[in-house]
């Protein structure tokens, strides 16, 4: 059912500007490239207009946020929505810090955001205006579980009716809404919390999924989560002993390499409300 939206990205091979952070900029960059896309990375204003004319979306990224940048990020988000080409937001940390927050809000508010991907506590933040989050990591009390599906699916729909924008809250099961219908996925491994930049990643080849595939951002949203949680398991199951956090993120970014939708159909774990 969604393998095709992966094919797409790899048959279209989208280009997506990043306006990321600099502490897992290599890993997007990586990430992308593994799915078959190719990424430009900037945040030079001067560069900007050229640098979105030239690509079919735009990724956002909060995590290592400056002032310089921010001007940057909604200039970038303008001209992309001019040519109806998709833009993601990865808010990271909104709730930790006032700055974060509030640029995180401004954008929602000021620019048509075609999705909005984060944790639980980083979209709960956004939806209620305020919130908390433990740095960059959803607070233990925010955390969706099966007991908190149903709290945590309602509001992000209540979200993604206001923003009218798909929601994806990430998280040990992620919810992906556009306001109507939702999915729920249960791919992934807790180990990928251990490792710098997965949420990063996962925003990212969202956006070359929603750049591929522009008919249907519901199903290559939840695309892009399946992808990044097979391929954390894929990654998981080819550990030796010794191996470490930094061998898993290579893993990952190797099993991503190697996918495609017929493993992404043969492994998907979710379902559709």
């Amino acid at each position: 059912m969604f393998g095709e939206y992966f094919d797409n990205v790899r048959k279209k091979r989208p280009l997506i500007c990043c306006i990321t952070n600099c502490v897992t900029a290599n890993d997007v960059a990586n990430a992308l490239l593994a799915i078959g896309a190719s990424p430009m990375m900037s945040d030079e204003m001067l560069e900007m207009d050229d640098m979105t004319n030239l690509s079919d979306g735009l990724f956002l990224n909060t995590g290592t946020l400056r002032e310089a940048a921010v001007d940057i990020m909604f200039r970038a988000a303008r001209q992309t929505a001019k040519q109806n080409h998709p833009v993601v937001l990865d808010p990271v940390g909104a709730g930790a810090t006032d700055f974060r927050t509030r640029t995180a809000l401004e954008l929602t508010m000021d620019i048509k955001l075609s999705a909005i991907r984060g944790n639980i506590s980083e979209i709960r933040t956004l939806a209620v205006g305020s919130g908390t989050t433990q740095g960059v990591d959803a607070d233990a009390e925010d955390q969706i579980t099966e007991e908190t599906l149903a709290m945590s699916a309602a509001f992000t729909h209540f979200y993604a009716r206001k923003t009218d924008a798909i929601i994806i809250a990430t998280g040990s099961i992620d919810i992906i809404t556009d306001g109507r219908k939702y999915y729920t996925v249960r791919n992934g491994r807790p180990e990928m919390t251990r490792v710098t930049g997965t949420g990063c990643m996962l925003s990212a080849i969202l956006t070359a999924f929603l750049a591929a595939n522009p008919g249907d951002f519901l199903k290559a949203s939840s695309s892009a989560v399946i992808a990044m949680g097979v391929a954390g398991e894929v990654a998981a199951e080819r550990m030796l002993p010794g191996d470490g956090n930094a061998t898993y993120r290579n893993r990952i970014i190797d099993a991503l390499c190697n996918m495609d939708g017929k493993v992404l159909d043969e492994r998907g774990n979710y379902e559709e409300k």
